[in-house]
């Protein structure tokens, strides 16, 4: 064989390689809305970046005839490209190819380009669209996902993990995702869940439909499985660019700086007059956080779960940023069980990578009744807690209105090291509420009047007189656990500042493994 006629051969397997499943195959992918492994790839990387490994790969099984069905790159597609410049590797998985489902070949391929990332410090992204475990190989397809699971553990505040679900996600592969670090749906193209609709119905006689069992809605909203949920793929694909934009490569580096155009000393005077007067009134903490990032923009993680908390990204003077707040127009922005735990997930991935916290706070407590206490509301705020307090990135947090018994030490306090908080001349400082106060503090001497009116008047004064002493920062302020209180418009300039100042901040851990977060 002549050496074109090799040059030939090469192209002619790189051409069937690039077809997958074959032209059918490619063609029902298409008719369902969904794009091949490859069409996800270049839509996503910069064009022409993509440098594909193992694309002559094949499988070695030979139970049920598998000999005679073989494609060359197993059903995965892995590489890396670059995305705004910087280097990212990354797997797609090919559904045209066996459903996309994971032989120990394709979980080869899988690990070869997560070791590559961890070594050179690079994203890993991961395009999830498979059937599951090739069932024909049996243990070894079980083994290849443990591999690719411990490596997922291994990388975890190492690189930046991020899992697009543009298909089907079922069994132990929704255990990859899971220890990713963040997951996007599309809307009903994708789906998970650890059991199907069919078991389910066998084992515990519930009818449910895919998509209610495990769909992007489902995972956006109820379980807080996925952070984000789009329209479709191509949004997907967006979307990841935008959030690896503020992101660093790795834990040893920082988030890209980007030139500011927007000034630091920029004054909205809406923010003087958005906290109502009425301190049961609410108003939508989304605004303020508009109103303080460079350009208005905001990239918000879990937008449809836990609504009554607010975790995402902005940039602020050229930063990336981090911001947690709670939000007064969503069950008064009470700390719940699911709330806390989004929150505190999300201080901790900001922690691993150098991205420094802005808190917002206007918190009444922690949601009372059984409900709460059942779920472990005690454990699950302790999270929050404790992520907070591990946190050695600088910290930042301003008290708009409310900050209310042990929710004001959980919302990244003086105490759990907050290295600047401010507050507004709006907030409410205290351990509960006037009312709530008053009614310990004055309900023997308030029972001891028979007079429905002079008891209601003298509730009135007393409250008043608390509400003087305690519903304001000053107090806070005068133990230093406030540094300063703020004027609203000017909030923008003392944060950039702030961050500015702390961007040689150093603070270490005490030498252990690792602490014991409370699970």
């Amino acid at each position: 064989m002549s050496s074109q006629d090799k040059i030939k051969k090469l192209i002619d397997l790189r051409t069937e390689a690039k077809l997958g499943g074959g032209q059918k195959r490619i063609d029902s992918q298409h008719a369902k809305g969904k794009m091949t492994a490859r069409e996800r790839i270049e839509a996503l990387v910069d064009e022409g970046s993509f440098e594909e490994f193992d694309m002559f790969m094949t499988h070695r099984c030979v139970n049920f005839g598998m000999e005679k069905e073989k494609f060359l790159g197993d059903g995965v597609v892995t590489g890396h490209a670059t995305i705004d410049g910087r280097v990212v590797y990354l797997f797609s998985q090919d559904f045209t190819v066996l459903g996309g489902s994971l032989s120990e070949t394709f979980a080869l391929k899988i690990c070869k380009v997560m070791d590559m990332a961890m070594k050179m410090g690079a994203p890993m992204i991961g395009i999830n669209d498979s059937g599951g475990a090739r069932i024909q190989e049996g243990v070894t397809s079980l083994a290849g996902y443990a591999e690719i699971f411990q490596r997922n553990i291994e990388a975890s505040g190492v690189i930046p993990q991020i899992s697009a679900i543009f298909g089907p996600c079922a069994g132990g592969a929704v255990y990859s995702p899971a220890l990713t670090d963040f997951i996007m749906m599309t809307e009903n193209t994708s789906y998970m869940f650890v059991t199907g609709p069919k078991v389910v119905k066998t084992v515990t006689g519930e009818d449910i439909s895919t998509e209610d069992l495990g769909g992007a809605n489902i995972h956006a909203s109820k379980s807080g499985v996925a952070h984000f949920k789009v329209d479709n793929e191509e949004e997907g694909l967006l979307l990841i660019r935008k959030l690896l934009s503020y992101l660093p490569q790795n834990n040893l580096e920082e988030a890209p700086m980007l030139e500011v155009t927007d000034p630091i000393d920029r004054l909205d005077d809406t923010l003087n007059t958005i906290i109502p007067d009425n301190p049961n009134k609410p108003y939508d903490m989304k605004e303020v956080i508009y109103a303080l990032s460079d350009h208005s923009e905001f990239l918000e993680v879990h937008r449809n779960y836990a609504k009554n908390i607010i975790v995402g990204f902005v940039r602020m003077g050229g930063m990336s940023v981090g911001v947690v707040a709670n939000q007064p127009s969503f069950l008064a922005g009470v700390l719940d069980c699911d709330a806390s735990r989004k929150a505190a997930r999300f201080v901790r991935f900001c922690d691993a990578f150098n991205i420094p916290i802005l808190t917002l706070v206007d918190v009444p407590g922690f949601l009372p009744g059984s409900g709460q206490e059942y779920a472990g509301i005690i454990t699950h705020g302790a999270k929050l807690m404790f992520a907070f307090g591990e946190a050695t990135v600088p910290k930042i947090t301003v008290t708009l209105r409310k900050s209310y018994g042990g929710a004001h030490d959980v919302m990244s306090c003086k105490q759990l090291r907050g290295d600047l908080n401010y507050a507004w001349p709006t907030a409410e400082i205290a351990v509960m509420g006037a009312k709530g106060a008053i009614e310990v503090l004055e309900g023997r001497a308030m029972s001891k009047i028979e007079d429905p009116a002079e008891r209601e008047k003298y509730a009135a004064e007393k409250i008043e007189e608390y509400t003087e002493k305690f519903a304001n920062p000053y107090q806070a302020a005068a133990y230093g656990y406030i540094d300063d209180v703020i004027e609203p418009k000017n909030t923008r300039f003392r944060i950039i500042r702030g961050l500015q100042s702390l961007q040689t901040k150093k603070l270490s851990l005490p030498p252990k493994k690792h602490g014991n977060i409370p699970l």
